[in-house]
C-alpha cells in the first residue's frame, strides 16, 4: 500500500526565487506531512518560474521560456533536495527545456529519496505547442523502477493516445503519472477521459494532476481548469466508477492536494482475477479479420 498525492496546482505570481522556493517547499511539506509517498504536480508547473522575470519578459510567450532557462539547474536542485529530505518520490511538474539542438521540449523529471531518477518528454504535442509556442516532441518512453513500483509518465495530451500507455503497461508499469495543463473545461475532460480509459484498458492505475486558476500575467498559464484524480479499472474490489478519488472544484483559488491510498497489488490482482481481462485480450482486436470492414 502506498499513499499518493496529486496537486491541483494554482498558478501563483511569486516575486522572487526565495518566495518560489518557500512556496514549493511548503507545498511538498504539506503532502509529505500527511504521509504521502509520491507527490505529483502538473504539466508546466515549472513555468511558474516565469513570474520571477521582469513584467515585459514574463508577458512574452517565447521570451518567458527563454528567460527561465538559467533558473532550471537551481529548480532541479531544489526538487532533488526536497525529495531527499522529505523521503518521497516527487514529480514536480514539467517545464519547457532548451536542448542542445536548439529546440524546446516539454520535459518532466522524477526524483526519489536517492536523487534524480531521470526524465520523460512529452511525445505528442498539441496545436498550441506546435503552431504558437514551437515546442517539439520528444522521443521514447521511460520506465521508472522505484521502491513504490514501476512508474511511467504521460504528459497531458499523451494520455489521449492508447498505444503509449499500452507500451508502458507491457513494460511492467503499474502506475502512470498524468500531469496536465488545460485552459478549458473541455480540455480537462479530454485528458480525464483519456486517462481513465488508459486505466481501464491496461488494468493499471493513473494519477492525474492539473494546473488551476487564472493568471493573466502569463501568456502560457493564463487559465487552468481541472480536478486531481486517481483512476483504476472498474472491476472486483475497485470502485465501480473506476474513480478512487477526485477533487471537488474545477478552479479553486489556491492549490489543493488530493491524497489517497493505492494498493498496487490489488490492481495487479484484477489482471489475474477480474471480471474482464482487457489487458490480456488487447491482442484479440488485432486478430485476422477483426479490423476488416464488412
Amino acid at each position: 500500500m502506498i499513499k499518493v498525492a496529486a496537486c491541483q496546482y494554482h498558478i501563483d505570481l511569486l516575486p522572487n526565487w526565495e518566495a518560489y522556493a518557500d512556496h514549493l517547499t511548503a507545498l511538498c511539506e504539506e503532502a509529505a506531512g500527511q504521509g504521502a509517498d509520491l507527490l505529483l504536480l502538473p504539466e508546466y508547473a515549472g513555468l511558474v518560474l516565469t513570474g520571477l522575470l521582469p513584467e515585459a519578459e514574463r508577458g512574452d510567450l517565447h521570451g518567458s521560456i527563454a528567460g527561465i532557462q538559467p533558473l532550471l539547474p537551481r529548480w532541479l536542485a531544489l526538487c532533488e533536495q526536497l525529495a531527499r529530505r522529505l523521503n518521497v518520490h516527487l514529480m514536480p511538474g514539467s517545464v519547457a527545456v532548451l536542448d542542445d539542438d536548439g529546440v524546446y521540449r516539454n520535459r518532466a523529471w522524477l526524483f526519489g529519496p536517492q536523487g534524480n531518477l531521470g526524465s520523460q518528454d512529452k511525445l505528442i504535442m498539441t496545436r498550441f505547442e506546435v503552431e504558437h509556442w514551437h515546442i517539439a516532441a520528444g522521443n521514447g518512453l521511460k520506465v521508472f523502477d522505484t521502491a513504490l513500483g514501476k512508474l511511467g509518465i504521460l504528459i497531458c495530451y499523451d494520455n489521449e493516445f492508447p498505444l503509449l500507455a499500452h507500451t508502458l503497461a507491457e513494460a511492467g508499469v503499474d502506475l502512470i503519472l498524468a500531469p496536465s495543463c488545460t485552459d478549458t473545461v473541455a480540455g480537462f475532460h479530454r485528458v480525464r477521459i483519456g486517462a481513465q480509459a488508459r486505466a481501464l484498458e491496461n488494468q493499471i492505475a493513473v494519477l492525474h494532476s492539473p494546473t488551476v486558476g487564472l493568471a493573466p500575467w502569463s501568456p502560457s498559464l493564463d487559465e487552468g481548469y481541472g480536478r486531481a484524480s486517481l483512476y483504476v479499472p472498474s472491476d472486483y474490489g475497485m470502485p465501480a466508477s473506476g474513480i478512487v478519488a477526485e477533487s471537488d472544484e474545477l478552479c479553486p483559488e489556491r492549490s489543493h492536494w488530493l491524497i489517497c491510498e493505492l494498493d498496487l497489488d490489488e490492481v495487479r490482482r484484477v489482471r489475474e482475477q477480474g471480471q474482464v481481462f482487457t489487458r490480456r485480450d488487447w491482442p484479440r482486436q488485432l486478430d485476422d479479420g477483426r479490423l476488416v470492414l464488412r
